[in-house]
C-alpha cells in the first residue's frame, strides 16, 4: 500500500492548504464530453480532511469495479455531493462546452463552498472563487473524488440506456465512438439518446 499512500499524499497537495486555512471548498469534474450518445454528467464534491480515502484517484486510473467501491465510500464520507447533467438534446442545442458548463452549474447548486476547484473549466459564474486546474482529476483529491462520482453516475446511465436500446452496445462502450458502436449506428440509424451534432458523418 506504500505506492497508494504516496499517490494520496501527492493528490492532497492542492487541497491541504485549503483544509488548513478552514476554507470551504469543493472539487468539480465531468464525464462524457466525448461520446456520441448520452448525457454529459458533472459532479461537485466536498471532501473532509479526515478520513482520507486511500483509493480516491483520477477515475480513468481505476478499474470499473474499483470505481464502484470508491464511489460508495465517497458518498458515505463526503460533506456534500452534487450531480448535474445536460442531456443529448441540450448538447445539440448549446454545444458540448455550453452543456458541460450547464451540468457543472447544476451540480454545484447549493454547495457549501467559497472556492470551487474545477478540472480544466472556468467561467461558470458560480457564487465563489473558481480555480480551473488543468488535469485537475490527477492533481487534486477533491477533483478526483468528483471525477469518480461523475464517471460512475454516467456509466450507470449508459447501462440503463443499454436496456432500452440493446442493439447499440451502450453497456460496453458507454456511448464512445468504437467500431462496434459506429457499425450499429450505420446499420440502425440513431436512437433518441444519440447526439445529433456528434454523429453527422456516421449516418
Amino acid at each position: 500500500m506504500i505506492k497508494r499512500e504516496e499517490r494520496l499524499n501527492t493528490l492532497i497537495q492542492v487541497d491541504l492548504p485549503l483544509w488548513e486555512q478552514g476554507i470551504r471548498f469543493t472539487g468539480m469534474d465531468e464525464a462524457g464530453r466525448g461520446p456520441l450518445a448520452g448525457s454529459v454528467v458533472a459532479a461537485c464534491v466536498a471532501m473532509p480532511k479526515e478520513p482520507l480515502l486511500l483509493w480516491v484517484d483520477d477515475s480513468k486510473k481505476l478499474s470499473a469495479q474499483r470505481r464502484e467501491k470508491v464511489y460508495e465510500e465517497i458518498l458515505r464520507t463526503a460533506l456534500f455531493v452534487g450531480v448535474g447533467e445536460a442531456s443529448a438534446e441540450e448538447i445539440d442545442e448549446m454545444n458540448i462546452i455550453g452543456a458541460t458548463k450547464a451540468a457543472m452549474r447544476r451540480a454545484a447548486a447549493g454547495a457549501p463552498a467559497d472556492v470551487f476547484l474545477i478540472d480544466a473549466v472556468s467561467g461558470l459564474g458560480l457564487p465563489g472563487e473558481e480555480r480551473g486546474i488543468i488535469h485537475g482529476d490527477a492533481l487534486s483529491y477533491s477533483i478526483a473524488a468528483a471525477s469518480i462520482v461523475a464517471k460512475v453516475t454516467r456509466d450507470r446511465q449508459m447501462i440503463e440506456l443499454d436496456r432500452l436500446y440493446p442493439e447499440y452496445g451502450f453497456a460496453q462502450h458507454k456511448g464512445y465512438g468504437t467500431a462496434q458502436h459506429i457499425e450499429a449506428l450505420k446499420r440502425l440509424g440513431p436512437c433518441p439518446a444519440h447526439r445529433r451534432t456528434f454523429i453527422g458523418h456516421f449516418v
